[in-house]
């Protein structure tokens, strides 16, 4: 079955960084978009960033960009996000995601905290 499977998370001070992994397994990888997404309490689960299946194509929230970055190791199955000069507003649960056959797609989420 398909499994998506984040680390990586953490608390760091504000300007610092983390790169967030996600292990996925049950599918063809290689064959799907991936997606970052993040809750912060009280809030909606937003969209963070987007790769194509062979990871030429990015896309951003515009509260990220220019901060974060989307990759993936289509070799290793990981989709990454890497995270520098965090902001407190940044603290929320990120969530890896993909869709196939119009059905979603969640890990379980790994908590981020930004904060001195």
């Amino acid at each position: 079955q398909v499994q998506l499977v984040e680390s990586g998370g953490g608390l760091v001070q504000p300007g610092g960084s983390l790169r967030l992994s996600c292990a996925a397994s049950g599918f063809i990888f290689s064959s799907y978009a991936m997606r970052w997404y993040r809750q912060a309490p009280g809030k909606e689960r937003e969209l963070v960033a987007d790769i194509s299946p062979g990871g030429s194509r990015t896309n951003y929230a515009d509260s990220v960009k220019g901060r974060f970055t989307i990759s993936r190791d289509n070799g290793k199955n990981t989709v990454y996000l890497q995270m520098n000069s965090l902001k407190p507003e940044d603290t929320a649960v990120y969530y890896c995601h993909t869709r196939m056959r119009g059905v979603n797609y969640w890990g379980q989420g790994t908590q981020v905290t930004v904060s001195s």
